[in-house]
């Protein structure tokens, strides 16, 4: 693991810093009270204190969502995460870059590309989005962990905190990070994915959804600004399955009925891109 990655980790159980050890082929992080997480073979590390909440997503729908994103649907906001988080690294000549339920990383990728002297960390509880994670970028370093508990990172020691479409810990992502950082938070607006709402009968986004957004962090966290991106996508049907399955509707529609109605769509399928990019700076 790269040193400024490991330097910055904390065990999850006591606090204390970490270090690598090795027992046979067996490698590891360790504290010095004794407490051991086990590195996988595919490269990310164990740092669950307990039980994982859930399994995260599977290898099937890891391995869409990896298709999916690498078709390039996403890289309107890949480029504005990067070009946001370009403005917030310098003055830090070694930056950490953090992104809690990270999935495969391709987000975090996006951003060490446009961050040179930049190292990071994903943190999922899916084991097959982690394998992904750990080699999505060669300065990137990937790690089991419940996001809504005590984050394995030391005080202050993030730069740049990345928050798509995933839920936020506000109380902890301020805790982790540098007070000249800021965490980047991406929101879908009100008419994100909107042909695909109509025809398919998805969750549509709560019009409120940016002042929910500033209610969970307002006692940590100032937004400094916000800005919109859009994109128009062609999709075929598969892929319009892919993206359901990537929201909150995988988890509410009929599967049957969705299909249904997927296979009904025109192919290509016209779909709009909508996402709200805020910057909060710790308060």
């Amino acid at each position: 693991m790269d040193p400024r990655i490991l330097a910055r980790l904390r065990c999850p159980v006591c606090g204390e810093p970490l270090a690598e050890a090795t027992a046979g082929t067996t490698r590891a992080l360790r504290c010095p009270r004794g407490h051991s997480f086990d590195t996988a073979r595919q490269g990310y590390v164990n740092l669950l204190a307990g039980r994982a909440p859930h399994a995260g997503d599977s290898a099937e729908m890891v391995a869409a969502r990896a298709g999916f994103l690498a078709a390039g649907h996403y890289d309107t906001l890949a480029a504005a995460l990067a070009a946001a988080a370009s403005r917030i690294a310098p003055g830090d000549p070694y930056p950490l870059v953090v992104e809690p339920g990270a999935g495969t990383g391709h987000y975090l990728a996006a951003v060490l590309a446009a961050l040179p002297d930049a190292a990071g960390l994903a943190l999922d509880v899916s084991k097959p989005a982690l394998r992904r994670a750990a080699r999505a970028h060669p300065r990137a370093a990937a790690a089991l962990a419940d996001t809504w508990q005590r984050l394995p990172l030391a005080d202050r020691s993030v730069r740049v905190l990345l928050n798509v479409f995933a839920p936020r810990n506000g109380p902890e992502f301020h805790r982790v990070l540098d007070p000249a950082g800021a965490l980047l938070v991406v929101t879908p607006t009100t008419d994100h994915l909107g042909e695909l709402v109509e025809a398919l009968d998805l969750l549509r986004v709560d019009p409120a959804k940016a002042d929910r957004v500033a209610d969970s962090l307002g006692a940590h966290f100032v937004e400094e600004s916000a800005t919109a991106h859009r994109s128009r996508l062609s999709l075929t049907r598969a892929e319009v399955g892919t993206l359901v399955g990537m929201g909150p509707s995988a988890w509410h529609a009929d599967p049957q009925r969705l299909a249904a109605r997927i296979a009904a769509l025109p192919e290509p399928t016209p779909v709009t891109l909508a996402v709200r990019l805020g910057t909060h700076r710790p308060r």
